[in-house]
């Protein structure tokens, strides 16, 4: 499995995790039986990974949102920015630019022509700021 599939398939299970307020653990067995999502221990991994974070990922993704008020952000958004910070902040295998960049596509895959502008600024001005801390503290 590519990482590509394994976050698409993170994506649509923490999307229904959003929708629906069961234990992911059900969710995982729902996506067996309808043989649509594979869940491997990559995704579960993932899928986990944000869970645990969702709270300190959902203030940082508030904190960039500037044109809408995160009780405004579609849960498609939500779910797509939740995969990209974690992996920004949490998986070191993933590069920042490839963060971004798979957001955007899963945006793009998922979501309007104005959202997938709404995830890159959101990404961008995230980026951004790292970069600044970064400069600082060099």
């Amino acid at each position: 499995m590519t990482r590509r599939e394994i976050r698409d398939y993170a994506f649509k299970l923490i999307f229904e995790k959003l929708l629906r307020d069961d234990p992911i653990e059900e969710l995982y067995e729902i996506a067996e039986e309808i043989d649509e999502i594979m869940v491997s221990d990559e995704v579960k991994e993932l899928v986990e990974g944000v869970l645990s974070k969702a709270d300190e990922l959902d203030e940082k993704i508030a904190s960039l949102s500037k044109t809408r008020a995160f009780s405004r952000i579609s849960k498609i958004n939500i779910a797509i920015l939740r995969i990209a910070f974690f992996e920004i902040l949490y998986d070191d295998k993933t590069p920042l630019n490839a963060a971004i960049n798979e957001a955007v596509l899963l945006s793009e895959n998922y979501s309007y022509k104005e959202d997938t502008r709404f995830v890159n600024g959101v990404l961008s001005s995230f980026a951004k700021q790292l970069n600044q801390e970064q400069t600082e503290n060099a």
